[in-house]
C-alpha cells in the first residue's frame, strides 16, 4: 500500500469536486490553498454553477474533463458523497478526499450506515479514499497541499524538511503540531488529517511515510488504532529502516475497560496495554504536541546514543542542577569521567579540584578563548558520555557558531541547551538553529525527554537485531488445541492445557466421590487443599469452595462443607468432582495472565498474586511471544521485585524457572491467537533458588 499511495500524494492532476471561490466556505479556501501552495499539475475545479474558480477552468461534471486526474476532493453535503465516488470510479480516478462530515463522527446508526455506505461504493468503484470528516493532507516535498488549514495560508512559504505528521485530527495535526514545529524552526515533509478513516488509514500514511526517502522521523497522533497487527507490521518497517514513530496516543483513561471473569482482565486497562505494547514495538510515545516535535528535533539526525549516560558542561551552575535531577527521573545518569578525561581537564581549569559531571566551569571562563568549546570536546570523547549536553546562557555570536560546529562534527548526539540569546547578533535564535539541523532546547526539561527518547529508541534498535524469541521444547499444540475445542472449562482442564506447555502444578487426584477423595488424600500423603472441580465457578474461594491444609483424617467432613458451600453459592452449577492437591509452603505467589485486547489480541500479564494483584495492580504487559531476556525486563518492572531477590533474611526465589515459566506462558497466548479465551494462573509458586515453580490455582475462561 505504502508504495501505492504515491499518486495520493504527489498526484500529476487533480480535480475538485465542490470548487467555490467564496473563501468561507470549505471548498474555497481548499481551492486557495492548492493554487497558492504551487502544486505544478493540471487544477480541475468542479461545479456546474460556475465556468471559472480563481481564474481556472472550471467543469461542470467530473466525466466532463479531459483527462483522469490523479486525486479528486469532494466537498459535498453529505447524500451526495456516495454518488461523486461512483462517478470517480465511473472515471476511473484511483484516489479521492472525502471532506465531507455527516457521517460516522456523530455515533448514530444513520451516520455509520451512510459511512458504511461509501466504503461499500468505493470498494464496488474500485478506488481508495481518506476521509471522510477529514482535513486533507499537505506535501511539502511534493507541492501539493489539499486542505483548509490556515497553518500554510500565503503559499508553501516554508521549506520542506524531513519530519511527517501524521494526525486523525486536523487541529492537533495541523497547528499544534505542524505549524509550531515549524515556528520552531522544524522543516516537514508532509502532514496528514485523515479524520473518520473508513477505508484508508492511519497506518497506511504512516507506512508511506517510513518509505519516503525525505522523511526521517513521523510524528502521530492516533485517536483509535484500526488493528494491532497492523501496527505491529508498521513499527517492524519502521525498525528496518531505522526511522523513530513518536506517537500521542489518546485515551490513558481506563473509562472504556471491560468487566472480565479474571483477575487479569479486570485490571488490565487498554491504555496500559498499549502503553507496554509501544514500548514493546519501539514506538516512543508521549504526551503533548511539543513533545513531538521536540523530540524530532535530535531523532531527525540519526545520531544513536550507546546507553544512557549524560555529560554536560556550562558556566552556570544552576542549570547544571536542573539537568541532573531531571534526568534522574528520565531514566538518565550523569557518569564519572575517566581518569584520562580529567587529567586533560585539570589544566582548563584552574584552582578547580575536581571535575564532576555535569561540569560547571563557573564565571571564570567568561573570556577564556575556546576554553568551553575545548573542555565541550573532552568530556565529549570520553568514553563512559552517550550524550553530551552543553548548555549556553547569554553568549556572543562566536561562542554559539563555535557549539553548533562542535554539535554537527559530533558522532554522538549532542543537543545544546540555550536558556538565553545570542548578544550581539538578534538574527540568531533557537529557530534559525534548529532550521540548520540543530538540536536547540530552551529548557532541561524538553531537551533531556528528547535525550531519554533517544536512547530509548537505540535501545530498542539493538534489541531488535537480536534473533527472534525461539520456542521451548516440550510442549505439545497439537493436545493443547484439542483441549481448547471444549466449551467448559474446569480448574483440571485448565491444568491440563498448561502442562500442555511444561506448566505442572504439585501432585493432585480428581476424585469422583466421597471414597475416592479419602484414597487420594492418602496417597499424596500430608495435610493437602480440596477444591470443587465446577466449570461454573471460577473464582473458587468466593464461592467457600475450598478448604487449605486439610489433615488426612478431616477429608470427608472438609469435602461435604466445600461442596455444600458450591451448591449454596450457585445451586446450578455442575459438579466434575473434587481435586485432592498436595499443599505447597513456602514460596513467592506470582500472577500469570492471557486477556484478550480490543486492539492486539491475547496480552501477556505479569504480576505478584494473591492479595497484591488486586490491591497494587503491580502488573508488567506484554505481547507474545517473548523470550528469556524480555521475561526478566517484565518482572524487573515490578515496584515488588526485590521480594523476588530475597529481602530480610527471606531466600532469593527462582527466577530462571520463573522466566522460563513466563516464556511458556506466553507461548500458550501466541498460540491462543484470535480465540477468545482469558487464561490465568494465580498463584503460580516460585519456591527458593533450584526448586522451581508450581501452579497452584489455574483459570480459562472461554468469553
Amino acid at each position: 500500500m505504502a508504495h501505492a499511495l504515491t499518486r495520493f500524494f504527489a498526484p500529476r492532476s487533480v480535480a475538485f469536486i465542490g470548487a467555490t471561490e467564496d473563501l468561507s466556505k470549505f471548498g474555497g479556501r481548499c481551492m486557495r490553498q492548492l493554487i497558492d501552495f504551487g502544486f505544478e499539475g493540471a487544477i480541475y475545479p468542479i461545479n456546474p454553477k460556475r465556468d471559472a474558480v480563481f481564474g481556472q477552468r472550471c467543469y461542470p461534471s467530473l466525466s466532463a474533463l479531459p483527462e483522469t486526474p490523479d486525486h479528486v476532493g469532494i466537498v459535498l453535503p453529505c447524500p451526495a458523497v456516495a454518488g461523486a465516488l461512483a462517478e470517480c470510479g465511473a472515471k476511473g480516478v484511483p484516489f479521492a478526499t472525502v471532506f465531507s462530515a455527516g457521517f460516522g463522527e456523530q455515533g448514530t446508526e444513520a451516520g455509520r450506515a451512510a459511512q458504511a455506505a461509501l466504503v461499500s461504493t468505493a470498494r464496488a468503484a474500485g478506488l481508495r479514499f481518506m476521509g471522510p470528516n477529514c482535513n486533507g493532507l499537505i506535501n511539502f516535498t511534493d507541492k501539493f497541499a489539499l486542505t483548509s488549514t490556515g497553518a500554510i495560508s500565503g503559499g508553501a512559504l516554508r521549506p520542506a524538511g524531513d519530519v511527517a505528521v501524521i494526525s486523525q485530527s486536523g487541529g492537533a495535526g495541523q497547528v499544534n503540531t505542524m505549524w509550531r514545529a515549524q515556528e520552531a524552526g522544524l522543516g516537514i515533509s508532509m502532514q496528514v488529517s485523515c479524520g473518520n478513516d473508513a477505508d484508508l488509514d492511519l497506518l497506511d500514511y504512516v507506512e508511506f511515510a517510513l518509505d519516503h526517502a525525505p522523511t526521517k522521523v513521523v510524528l502521530v497522533l492516533a485517536e483509535r488504532i484500526s488493528s494491532g497487527a497492523r501496527l505491529r507490521q508498521v513499527a517492524a518497517r519502521a525498525a528496518e529502516h531505522g526511522k523513530p514513530i513518536v506517537m500521542i496516543k489518546f485515551g490513558r483513561t481506563e473509562a472504556g475497560s471491560k468487566a472480565a471473569a479474571s483477575h487479569t482482565g479486570a485490571i488490565t486497562g487498554a491504555d496500559a496495554v498499549f502503553d507496554a505494547a509501544a514500548r514493546q514495538l519501539g514506538l516512543l510515545r508521549v504526551e503533548d504536541c511539543p513533545e513531538l516535535y521536540e523530540a524530532a528535533m535530535l531523532l531527525r539526525q540519526g545520531r544513536r546514543p550507546a546507553g544512557t549516560g549524560v555529560a554536560a558542561l556550562s558556566i552556570s551552575g544552576g542549570n547544571l542542577v536542573l539537568l541532573a535531577e531531571t534526568g534522574a527521573g528520565l531514566g538518565l545518569h550523569f557518569p564519572g569521567y575517566t581518569p584520562e578525561t580529567t587529567a586533560k581537564l585539570q589544566p582548563l581549569l584552574p584552582g578547580f579540584t575536581g571535575t564532576a559531571n555535569p561540569t560547571d566551569l563557573s564565571a571564570g571562563a567568561i573570556g577564556s578563548k575556546d576554553l568551553f568549546g575545548q573542555a565541550t570536546r573532552l568530556i565529549r570523547d570520553d568514553p563512559g558520555v552517550d550524550t553530551m549536553v552543553p548548555v549556553l546562557t547569554i553568549a556572543p555570536a562566536a561562542d554559539i557558531r563555535a557549539t553548533c560546529a562542535l554539535a554537527a562534527e559530533s558522532a554522538k548526539p549532542m543537543p545544546i541547551l540555550w536558556s538565553g540569546k545570542c548578544s550581539d547578533d538578534a538574527s540568531i535564535t533557537t529557530a534559525t538553529l534548529v532550521a540548520e539541523g540543530h538540536a536547540v532546547y530552551r529548557d532541561p526539561l524538553p531537551c533531556l525527554r528528547a535525550v531519554s527518547l533517544a536512547a530509548r529508541h537505540a535501545g530498542f534498535l539493538r534489541r531488535y537485531a537480536e534473533p527472534a524469541p525461539q520456542r521451548p521444547a516440550g510442549m505439545d499444540q497439537a493436545r493443547a488445541a484439542t483441549l481448547l475445542k471444549a466449551d467448559r472449562f474446569s480448574e483440571a482442564d485448565a491444568r491440563a492445557l498448561l502442562a500442555c506447555y511444561g506448566l505442572h502444578g504439585p501432585r493432585e487426584e480428581v476424585a469422583p466421590d466421597a471414597a475416592a477423595t479419602l484414597a487420594a488424600a492418602q496417597r499424596i500423603g500430608g495435610p493437602v487443599a480440596l477444591k470443587v472441580v465446577s466449570p461454573d465457578l471460577p473464582h473458587k474461594t468466593e464461592a467457600g469452595a475450598v478448604q487449605l491444609g486439610v489433615a488426612v483424617a478431616d477429608v470427608a467432613a472438609a469435602r461435604e462443607k466445600i461442596l455444600a458451600n458450591a451448591l449454596a453459592y450457585k445451586p446450578s452449577a455442575r459438579i466434575d468432582g473434587v481435586l485432592v492437591q498436595e499443599m505447597v509452603t513456602g514460596g513467592q505467589e506470582m500472577l500469570l495472565g492471557i486477556t484478550p485486547d480490543a486492539t492486539f489480541g491475547p496480552v501477556l500479564a505479569v504480576g505478584f498474586g494473591g492479595i497484591h494483584v488486586e490491591v497494587l495492580k503491580d502488573i508488567a504487559f506484554r505481547l507474545p511471544a517473548i523470550g528469556p531476556a524480555d521475561a526478566e525486563a517484565m518482572l524487573r518492572e515490578l515496584r515488588l521485585f526485590p521480594l523476588l531477590e530475597g529481602v530480610r533474611g527471606a531466600p532469593a526465589s527462582d527466577l530462571p524457572a520463573l522466566v522460563d515459566a513466563i516464556c511458556r506462558f506466553g507461548w500458550l497466548a501466541a498460540d491462543l491467537g484470535d480465540a477468545p479465551f482469558e487464561v490465568e494462573v494465580n498463584p503460580l509458586i516460585v519456591l527458593p533458588t533450584g526448586r522451581g515453580v508450581r501452579v497452584v490455582d489455574a483459570l480459562v475462561v472461554r468469553r
